[in-house]
C-alpha cells in the first residue's frame, strides 16, 4: 500500500512538503484524535492543471462550453441539456433520484460542482477526464440521445455558436460530409470547452473551512464559525461515526471506489455492476488521458489509466462522494435511494435495509448505533460543509438572444 502511495505521488509529480502545513490544533472540545483526522480534511486548494486539456483554463472555450452546457437542441428531442440533470437551482445535481433525459436512466445524477477535482469522473469512474465525460452523455440513448455527427452540425450551423468556437479555437468547426477523424477531433473539443466551463463551477470556503483557517492560524475565536451542533458533529465525524475512513481529503472523498451495500430501489440483491464494468471501458476509450485527442497522452493521468487491471472484487463499487454542499443535493447514494441526509445517517447508524452482498462488501462497515441527538449533529456537521455556490456568470443560465436555456 505505502508503495502504490509513493508511486502514485510520483506520478503526480508531488513531493513531500519541506515544512508542516499549519493546521488546527487539539484542545477544548476538539480531542487528538479528531485534531489529527481533521489535519487531512483541509480547505480546498485550486483546481489542479489538467494536460489533457489545452483549453482547461481558457476564457473564450468556457464561455462556449457555459453555452453549450445549457443548450437543449444537443439532444434527439430539442428538450434535453447538461443543465436538465446538472440544475444549478440544486446545486448543479438533480431532485429526482433517477436521471431522466431522452430515456430513464439507472443512475443518480452526482453533482457537478467540484468535479474538475476528481481523477474518476461518474459513481463508476467510466471517465478519467472532465472533458472526456462531457463527450459521453451526447451519445447514450436514455440521455442526449444523439451522435457526435450531430453535435459537431449544430455547433457548425449555428452562427453565433461558429463564432465562439472561432474564438475559442481559431478555426471553423468542420462542415456537413467532414471525414470522420476530423468529427471525431471536433467532438473532442466540444467536451474540452464544456470542461473550461465546467472547471469554473467551485464552490467557495464552508463555514468548516473558516473555522479550518482560523483554527489553523491560532484564533482564539475561531469555533464561532460553526454552532454547537456542528462542532458535536465534526467530532463524530472523524471519531466515533468513522466517516473520514472515505471521506477524507479536501474533497471529503478518497476518490476511491466501495462497495457499502446501500438499499437498492426495489428491494432485492444489487445488480448494478459499478466500477466492475467500468474499468475496461476507461481505459480503452479513445477519448482518455492517453487517447489519440488528448493533450498529454503520456502525462500521470494517462500512465495510470493505461495500466488499468480489472478484478471481480471491483463489482458493485461506487465512487466516494465528494461531501461538499452535500446538504444541497438530495437524494443519495447511486440511485439517489436515500431521500434525505438523516436517511443516510439513519443507514450508516443501523445498516437496516442494507443489500445482501458477498464476500466483496467493505468489511470496515458496521452498524454505529448512534442516537437520535448524535444523527442530529452529525447532519448539522454535513450542513457546515456548503460553501458559497460558482461566481457569476457561471452558476447560471448564459444569455442568449432568440434561445430557450432555462
Amino acid at each position: 500500500m505505502i508503495a502504490a502511495a509513493v508511486m502514485i505521488l510520483a506520478m503526480q509529480g508531488a513531493a513531500p512538503p519541506s515544512t508542516p502545513t499549519p493546521a488546527p490544533a487539539a484542545g477544548g472540545w476538539l480531542d487528538d484524535v479528531a485534531a489529527r483526522r481533521v489535519r487531512r480534511n483541509p480547505p480546498l486548494g485550486p483546481v489542479p492543471a489538467d494536460p489533457t486539456n489545452r483549453w482547461a483554463d481558457d476564457e473564450a472555450a468556457a464561455r462556449l462550453g457555459h453555452v453549450l452546457f445549457f443548450d437543449p437542441r444537443l439532444s434527439a428531442s430539442g428538450t434535453v441539456s447538461c443543465a436538465s440533470c446538472h440544475d444549478p437551482a440544486f446545486g448543479f445535481a438533480d431532485r429526482r433520484a433517477i436521471a431522466v433525459g431522452e430515456g430513464t436512466g439507472t443512475r443518480h445524477a452526482m453533482t457537478v460542482l467540484n468535479a474538475a477535482h476528481q481523477r474518476w469522473l461518474t459513481w463508476d469512474g467510466r471517465a478519467d477526464t472532465l472533458w472526456g465525460q462531457a463527450t459521453q452523455p451526447f451519445e447514450t440513448a436514455s440521455e442526449h440521445g444523439i451522435d457526435r455527427t450531430r453535435v459537431v452540425a449544430h455547433v457548425a450551423g449555428d452562427p453565433s455558436l461558429r463564432a465562439a468556437w472561432r474564438t475559442a479555437f481559431g478555426a471553423d468547426p468542420p462542415v456537413a460530409g467532414a471525414p470522420a477523424a476530423d468529427v471525431d477531433r471536433a467532438f473532442a473539443m466540444v467536451g474540452k470547452a464544456i470542461a473550461a466551463y465546467e472547471r469554473r463551477l467551485v464552490t467557495g470556503p464552508s463555514a468548516y473551512d473558516r473555522w479550518w483557517t482560523r483554527r489553523a492560524a491560532g484564533d482564539p475565536r475561531a469555533d464561532e464559525e460553526l454552532t454547537d451542533a456542528q462542532r458535536r458533529g465534526l467530532v463524530l465525524f472523524f471519531g466515533k461515526a468513522e466517516c473520514a475512513q472515505c471521506h477524507h481529503g479536501a474533497l471529503f472523498s478518497d476518490g476511491e471506489f466501495h462497495m457499502i451495500g446501500a438499499p437498492t430501489p426495489d428491494g432485492g440483491p444489487p445488480r448494478d455492476p459499478g466500477r466492475y464494468a467500468a474499468v475496461d471501458r476507461v481505459r480503452d476509450d479513445p477519448m482518455n488521458a492517453a487517447g489519440p485527442h488528448s493533450d498529454a497522452r503520456e502525462g500521470a493521468q494517462a500512465r495510470i489509466s493505461r495500466s488499468l487491471a480489472n478484478s471481480p472484487d471491483r463489482r458493485g463499487g461506487f465512487r466516494t462522494p465528494s461531501l461538499r454542499n452535500v446538504a444541497q443535493t438530495p437524494p443519495y447514494m447511486h440511485a439517489g435511494q436515500l431521500a434525505t441526509l438523516a436517511d443516510v445517517v439513519r443507514f450508516y447508524s443501523t445498516l437496516e435495509g442494507a443489500s445482501a452482498l458477498d464476500h466483496h462488501r467493505e468489511s470496515v462497515l458496521r452498524p454505529l448505533g448512534l442516537s437520535d441527538a448524535e444523527r442530529a449533529d452529525l447532519e448539522a456537521f454535513l450542513g457546515a460543509l456548503t460553501g458559497a455556490p460558482p461566481p457569476a456568470p457561471w452558476g447560471a443560465p448564459p444569455v442568449r438572444a432568440g434561445v430557450d436555456l432555462r
